[in-house]
């Protein structure tokens, strides 16, 4: 949809945001793209096509345009990982495409996007800019040469595919998959340059099989001994694994790895719909503790941490998952959308405040 206008009732609402949050002390940090492609842009090939990454300029531009006076912090891209992997790599969500390997080349044009985007919002006054990268410490089940082989080749996907070039200007070796990505002359040395932050999502581990058959070489298997969340064996609770990952992101990238904000980190527990006092969710306010005392921990071993973003202060749609999975610190009603916080919000408050004082 090339020369399609802005949305001027959107613009007018997030300039109403802005706005209220600066008059309330709050730093806007809004993001530009979080999985929300427009079906014209999807119909014309999606992230496959180069020619998404300039419509992405021009929205970038217009939104830079109109909030850019006000808000200087910004995340580009969030989780281009679940969008090239769930989305176009095996279905599991929007765009419900199931390339395998072939998807891959959607992740040159996310991070070609957020380079381009980087780039603009400077042009307009901005002080931080990072992209949001998602993020999982990749375990083998066993000892077994297979099982390392496949933690291996996750590790490589999920991970390396997105921090090498963002902090190396480079792809990982990608010869073993068969794929080559649609690099032009000068993608690299945009989607390298220098972001102020290094935005990282982290929800758990992953734990691999090694398999002989079926499209991936590996599958996806409850982590041994671990607690989870409401989604279920593959989301296990191991702070420990964000501890490490961090000091691994550390010792790979070294000096290349600007300060690193932890933004989005939370779990979601079975609640009820309705609630008619607040929730207890005493398993939350155990989740964050852990995990922000392996943030802390990372710090303590020398990883540049600038800060910790919880998700999320409010229950959310939950894409592929609709509104059966609750993050939120504060519980709503979808029907009728009454708010009412949950033991989690007073906590987090407490602790924010403490940390002030």
């Amino acid at each position: 949809m090339p020369g399609a206008r802005p949305n001027a009732a959107g613009l007018d609402h997030y300039d109403r945001v802005v706005d209220e949050l600066l008059a309330a002390g709050v730093t806007p940090e809004p993001t530009l793209y979080h999985w929300d492609l427009p079906s014209g842009l999807e119909a014309a090939g999606g992230w496959l096509n180069r020619d998404t990454v300039h419509r992405f300029g021009e929205h970038v531009e217009a939104v830079a345009n109109r909030l850019g006076d006000r808000v200087h912090h910004w995340y580009t891209i969030n989780e281009p990982a679940s969008t090239s992997l769930q989305g176009y790599a095996l279905g599991e969500l929007a765009p419900g495409r199931t390339m395998v390997f072939d998807a891959l080349p959607s992740v040159h044009h996310q991070l070609l996007a957020h380079g381009t985007a980087a780039t603009i919002l400077r042009e307009h006054g901005a002080w931080q800019v990072g992209a949001a990268i998602n993020h999982s410490l990749i375990l083998p089940e066993t000892d077994a040469e297979s099982d390392h082989r496949a933690a291996a080749t996750l590790d490589l996907i999920y991970n390396r595919l997105f921090a090498d070039p963002l902090l190396l200007g480079e792809y990982p070796d990608l010869e073993a998959l068969g794929v080559q990505m649609p690099i032009h002359d000068g993608d690299m040395e945009l989607i390298s340059a220098p972001c102020e932050v290094y935005g990282l999502n982290y929800y758990n581990p992953t734990t691999v099989r090694g398999v002989d058959e079926g499209p991936l070489p590996f599958d996806m298997v409850p982590t041994p001994d671990a607690a989870t969340t409401g989604f279920g064996p593959l989301w296990p609770i191991r702070p420990d694994t964000l501890r490490d990952l961090l000091i691994d992101m550390r010792t790979r990238y070294g000096p290349t790895l600007p300060p690193i904000v932890i933004s989005e980190n939370g779990a979601s527990f079975p609640e009820p719909d309705v609630c008619t006092e607040p929730i207890r969710d005493d398993d939350r306010i155990a989740y964050l503790h852990d995990h922000l005392l392996a943030v802390s921990e990372a710090v303590e071993a020398g990883v540049p941490v600038a800060g910790y973003t919880v998700w999320s202060l409010l229950d959310n749609f939950e894409w592929a998952h609709g509104y059966t999975q609750r993050f939120g610190l504060v519980h709503v009603n979808m029907d009728t959308g009454q708010r009412t916080p949950k033991s989690s919000y007073e906590w987090y408050r407490d602790l924010i405040a403490s940390v002030r004082a």
